[in-house]
Formats: C-alpha cells, sequence, structure tokens
C-alpha cells in the first residue's frame, strides 16, 4: 500500500504549558523535560540537531548528542577539524532542538558556542569506552575517504598504537558549550493549537512569553 506523505500526521494531546505553571527560567523547566524524556525514550533522549552556518551564511545541521547541561549551557563533543568546527571557528553561534516523540515536546535552543576546558574535555574523553576514544583518533570527521578499508587500517593502526596503554585525548578533539540566550519550549495539542513558551537572556535575568502555536 502506497503511502501519501501529505496524509501523514499526528494530532498531539500533551500537557498544558504556560507561565503561570513554569520556573523563571527555563534550565530548570529543560532539566524536568529532559528526565521524563529519560524515562520514555533513554535511548535517543539527548540527541540534538545542531545548526551551523558556514562563512558564507549558509546554514548546516546534523544530530549530536547532549553530554553536559549546567547553569553554563548545553554541552557536546567532537572534532575541532570537523566541518562544524570550522564553522563554529568563523561564526561562533548555533542553534538547538531537541525532539522527544514520546513526550510530544520539543526544545529550541540558540545561543553564542565556546570550547569547554582542556582539563573538562579529558575528564569527559576518559569516561568514553575505549573503543569510543580510539575512535576520535581513528575517524577524519569529514574528510572524503576512498571506502571502508581506510577505516579498518586506520583502526588497526591506533589498536596496535595504544596496547597495553591508556588512550589520550586527541589535541583536535573537545567539547562546545552553547551558552543559551532564547531557549523555546513547545508542547503539542489538539488541533496544532500547540502551547509555545519562550524564554529570552537580559542581562543576568530571564524575560518569559507566550508565542501564538
Amino acid at each position: 500500500m502506497n503511502t501519501d506523505i501529505a496524509d501523514v500526521r499526528r494530532n498531539y494531546s500533551g500537557d498544558y504549558l504556560d507561565a503561570s505553571n513554569t520556573p523563571g527560567e527555563p534550565l530548570a523547566l529543560f532539566q524536568q523535560w529532559l528526565a521524563l524524556a529519560l524515562e520514555r525514550e533513554a535511548d535517543d533522549a539527548n540527541a540534538m540537531t545542531l545548526a551551523t552556518v558556514d562563512s558564507l551564511g549558509l546554514p548546516h545541521a546534523r544530530i549530536v548528542l547532549l553530554k553536559g547541561i549546567d547553569e553554563r549551557g548545553f554541552a557536546f563533543y567532537t572534532s575541532y577539524q570537523s566541518h562544524k568546527g570550522a564553522e563554529l571557528a568563523n561564526v561562533p553561534h548555533a542553534a538547538l532542538v531537541f525532539w522527544w516523540p514520546a513526550t510530544q515536546r520539543q526544545v529550541r535552543v540558540e545561543g553564542r558556542v565556546v570550547q569547554v576546558d582542556e582539563s573538562e574535555s579529558d575528564q569527559y574523553f576518559q569516561h568514553r569506552p575505549r573503543a569510543s576514544q580510539l575512535g576520535a583518533w581513528i575517524s577524519q570527521q569529514g574528510v572524503e575517504i576512498p571506502d571502508r578499508t581506510w577505516i579498518e587500517e586506520r583502526k588497526d593502526r591506533f589498536e596496535r598504537l595504544y596496547n597495553g596503554q591508556d588512550v589520550v585525548r586527541p589535541p583536535h578533539w573537545g567539547g562546545y558549550r552553547v551558552v543559551p540566550e532564547i531557549v523555546e519550549f513547545w508542547q503539542g495539542q489538539a488541533d496544532r493549537l500547540h502551547d509555545r513558551l519562550r524564554y529570552r537572556r537580559h542581562d543576568d535575568s530571564w524575560n518569559k512569553v507566550r508565542l501564538a502555536p
């Protein structure tokens, strides 16, 4: 049976979201939503779309994993030599999107981007599985390669290199933190009349407003 994509839709029925039942700053609400998402869809709850722009102003987006959240912002880790690394070096601003279908919720984040401290990158790297640590050396993100054999040969090379010893963090690999300036919460509701709440940073405080669906 063929499905017409124009007919694919979902009618939402989420919890009520309003300025009156939410905290004065977005971090507390985000952590509440993330905790519930981890219960409902643990495997992908920390997946987020990261959008950046290049030197020509062209947008680029991909899925990365949230690996830290506190009052400083949203942290993720990657190669500084990747396409996203080059884009962030040129334009240090980004947007994030979290989508949790099980809870019918979406969160958008916009803000400036900074590299996390080397000590923090080292600490996170040491907590990665050994195979993932080696992967940071093996992969040259975004570089054109001839075939899968290229990957397997580099894998063998670095497994031999670090045989019997700890894997150190590559100097070209580490963390970024998105320091939020805008955080928008979206709660699906029936008939496309969704609840939207936007926090915007103003100096050391946050302004909160409700948006039309």
